[in-house]
């Protein structure tokens, strides 16, 4: 089982209000140009906020809601010093109430 961070906002939010596209756009370049494996992803509606451990967490989050989810917790640091207005946390998966971290509720 591995830990994710996660910043999580409303969709429109995370995908049109912030330039959210060019620092992710970034970081996957600067990720190439070490040999880095990528181990950040942008997921629009994913399933974990719906896990009963973030319950108390997530309850008044705008939905639909998107997230931007890592292994690497000081870049989750980053972007909720960039992003200011989102909700910062973290998991574990798979787990039984989170057995896919990026799955999506559009996938389903």
């Amino acid at each position: 089982m591995d830990t994710y961070y996660f910043v999580a906002a409303s969709e429109r939010f995370l995908t049109e209000e912030e330039p959210l596209e060019e620092v992710l756009r970034e970081r996957a370049r600067d990720y190439s140009e070490k040999g880095k494996t990528i181990d950040f992803w942008l997921v629009r509606q994913p399933c974990f906020l719906n896990a009963a451990e973030l319950k108390d967490q997530t309850t008044d989050m705008p939905r639909p809601a998107a997230a931007v989810i890592s292994t690497d917790s000081s870049f989750i640091d980053f972007m909720k010093l960039r992003l200011e207005y989102v909700l910062k946390g973290s998991f574990n998966a798979p787990s039984s109430s989170v057995p896919d971290p990026l799955a999506s509720e559009l996938r389903n």
